[in-house]
């Protein structure tokens, strides 16, 4: 099934949603209430859970365990994935802590560097090791996600190790856009790019926000 990236970003969203309410004991909600509690668009809830299946009552809503299940399985969740970062200055090593202190399905399970003072180092409970050694560590690990964390000049050099390793999936945050095969799925995450957009607001305050949901 073809889907959209907004679509399984929307996804994510009613699942942190659907935590929170499990979180607070409700047990059902219609698409309205949803919208209502969390400020979402009730028509868009159910016009992306019918993108795959029926999940609901008519009349009734949805039961809250039921849906937050199936929403992880289907966005792989109910599954371990194992992270490679690349890059262990303050974002990387920043994103490692982060990912070991959450507890959830990823698992920062290699962490790489060419810096000399951080080899050897662990940081986030992952011994920082030798960009040199990606090319045994990810198979060996079964590492699935590749996390570029390194500054844009190198950044294209780094992916193409961490695809030649065996990695399909990349998470880029280095400020540039980076060329893979075929069957390489890259996400690119430019934070100056969102800073940038708000300063457009910020200065001209008559311009409207374009809807998220476009």
């Amino acid at each position: 099934m073809d889907v959209s990236p907004l679509t399984l970003n929307r996804l994510s969203i009613y699942l942190r949603c659907l935590r929170r309410l499990r979180g607070e004991g409700v047990c059902q909600v219609s698409s309205q209430q949803f919208a209502d509690r969390f400020r979402l668009s009730a028509a868009q809830i159910r016009k992306d859970l019918a993108t795959f299946g029926e999940f609901g009552i008519r009349g009734v809503g949805y039961e809250v365990e039921p849906l937050l299940r199936r929403i992880t399985e289907l966005l792989g969740l109910d599954q371990r994935h194992a992270l490679a970062v690349v890059g262990m200055g303050s974002l990387g090593s920043a994103f490692a802590r982060h990912i070991g202190e959450t507890r959830g399905p990823f698992v920062v399970a290699a962490g790489f560097d060419n810096d000399p003072d951080k080899v050897g180092r662990t940081v986030g409970g992952v011994l920082v090791e030798p960009v040199s050694a990606i090319a045994s560590t990810v198979p060996e690990r079964d590492v699935r996600i590749g996390i570029v964390a390194v500054p844009a000049a190198a950044a294209q050099e780094i992916c193409d190790q961490l695809v030649a390793a065996g990695i399909r999936s990349v998470l880029n945050f280095a400020p540039v856009r980076l060329a893979t095969s075929e069957g390489v799925r890259t996400r690119n995450v430019d934070l100056r790019i969102y800073l940038e957009e708000l300063v457009y607001y910020l200065v001209s305050p008559s311009r409207s926000w374009a809807s998220e949901e476009a």
